[in-house]
Formats: structure tokens, C-alpha cells, sequence
């Protein structure tokens, strides 16, 4: 069947549908025109497409839609944010109490005690420098060095003289009973040669005018105990003496406890 003949039972079947009588409102001098695609040149209309997935269609659209749900469903709840415990803040601390805490904290402290160093020297058992707190006497600079040994002469020392930082203290040999006292020990402050008159004469570093000054040494003795130490460095041992011109056995035995080797 052709275009035309389809368009004719159209145009028929419109014209029985939409039959106008004379009495309807509209105006006999309007014209009534037909639909465009019932003109013989319109094309004729074509087949309407209409989807139609039928049941196994519809089957796959709801597979597809539920894992697309599921997999949106995963992914939300893996990027959900996860709640964490916030740690307490500290109580804020007032003025007074942060100077009360820094105030106990520097008295909790102690300050470290001031040391002198002392020489001690002589007959004592382990003679040498000793640190003391500042203060200290001169009893317990000999405690320090392990006391005095025997036969040493503490008469001449005063031991409750405090002493400073850089003293030195010399403990000498006590004189035999019946002898002529000899003041073999004192005690020497800072800067002293470690020569002093009443105590003993250290060999390596007296002048000439000091070993003059000793019992039976001379000016000629003097000068020549200078030149034996110029010639041998210094004195090791009193028993040296005994190598220095002018010095025999008797006036070794007078200078023993008059001189000290250091």
C-alpha cells in the first residue's frame, strides 16, 4: 500500500472523527487547514522507536544498579572520618604560681661549695695538694695528707689557723728532748718562696743570702751550694750537701733538719 493511499483513509477517518457542523462557534470565513503531514507531498511519517528491554533487561539494569550502590556505599564508608581522642590541655598556671615553682626549684639546688687548694708537705704520710672547702684549718689540711708522721714537730704549727687558697704547710722534725728548740714547721702563704725564717730552707730554690743565714754555711758555703746546683740541677736528696765544698759529715748532720729538697 502506497503513501497516498494511507494518507486517504487518514483524511477520511479525521473527517468522520472531527465532522464540524453549521452551528459551531467557529468562523465559516477561517479556514480549516489540515496537519502539514496529510499533504500529498509531506513525507510520510516514520515507525516511532519505543525501548523495550524486556525482562532479562531489566534483570541486568538492577544487577548493575545494586553493585554501583554497593561500591559507593564502600567507598563512603572508607573515607568516613575517623574520630580521635583529644589529649587534656594542662591547667593554665597563674603568675604566682609559675614564681613559686621557680622559686623552690632554685632553692632545691645547692650551690656548689668553694674548694681552696693547699700543699702540705713534709712528715706527713701522703703529702702534696689537697682540695679543702674554703674555710678550712690548718688540722685538717694535716687530716687531709693523712696526718702528721712520727716525730714530727706540730708545735710550731697552729692548728686551728684558717688558711687561704695556694697556702702551703710545712710539717718539720720535731727536736730531740734536752736540745735546743727549732721551729721546723709553719706555714706558708701564697706567693712566699717556701723559705722562710724558722722554717726550712728548700736547697733548689734559696738565694745566697738564705743559705747564709743557716748554722754553720758561710758566704763561701752559700756560694758554693748555688754553683753545685748550677753545675747539677737541682737537689734530689739533703744527702747531697755532702757533695758541696765546704760541707763535711758534722755540718751535714746540723743542716739535715734545716733544709728540704722539693
Amino acid at each position: 500500500m502506497g503513501s497516498t493511499e494511507i494518507r486517504e483513509q487518514i483524511r477520511r477517518r479525521l473527517d468522520s472523527v472531527t465532522a464540524v457542523d453549521d452551528a459551531d462557534e467557529v468562523d465559516p470565513a477561517t479556514p480549516v487547514t489540515q496537519p502539514g503531514w496529510l499533504d500529498a507531498d509531506a513525507p510520510a511519517p516514520g515507525p516511532r522507536v519505543r525501548f523495550a528491554p524486556g525482562r532479562r533487561g531489566v534483570a541486568a539494569l538492577a544487577s548493575v544498579a545494586v553493585i554501583a550502590a554497593g561500591v559507593g556505599g564502600v567507598v563512603v564508608w572508607r573515607d568516613r572520618p575517623v574520630p580521635q581522642a583529644v589529649a587534656p590541655l594542662p591547667a593554665a598556671s597563674t603568675v604566682d604560681e609559675i614564681s613559686e615553682i621557680s622559686a623552690r626549684t632554685a632553692s632545691s639546688v645547692p650551690d656548689a661549695a668553694p674548694e681552696i687548694v693547699v700543699s702540705v708537705v713534709g712528715l706527713v704520710h701522703a703529702g702534696g695538694l689537697v682540695r679543702l672547702p674554703d674555710g678550712s684549718r690548718i688540722a685538717d689540711a694535716l687530716a687531709a695528707a693523712g696526718g702528721a708522721r712520727e716525730g714530727a714537730d706540730l708545735l710550731g704549727l697552729n692548728l686551728a689557723q684558717k688558711l687561704a687558697d695556694g697556702d702551703q704547710v710545712l710539717v718539720g722534725l720535731a727536736p730531740p728532748p734536752g736540745s735546743v728548740p727549732v721551729a721546723g714547721s709553719a706555714s706558708v702563704g701564697p706567693g712566699a718562696a717556701g723559705d722562710t725564717a724558722g722554717g726550712p730552707v728548700n736547697l733548689n730554690t734559696a738565694t745566697e743570702e738564705q743559705l747564709d743565714e743557716l748554722p754553720g754555711v758561710g758566704p763561701v758555703t752559700a756560694t758554693s751550694i748555688i754553683e753545685w746546683r748550677t753545675e747539677n740541677g737541682s737537689f734530689t736528696d739533703v744527702e747531697q750537701l755532702g757533695e758541696v765544698d765546704g760541707i763535711g759529715p758534722a755540718r751535714l748532720e746540723k743542716l739535715r733538719d734545716l733544709v728540704i729538697v722539693r
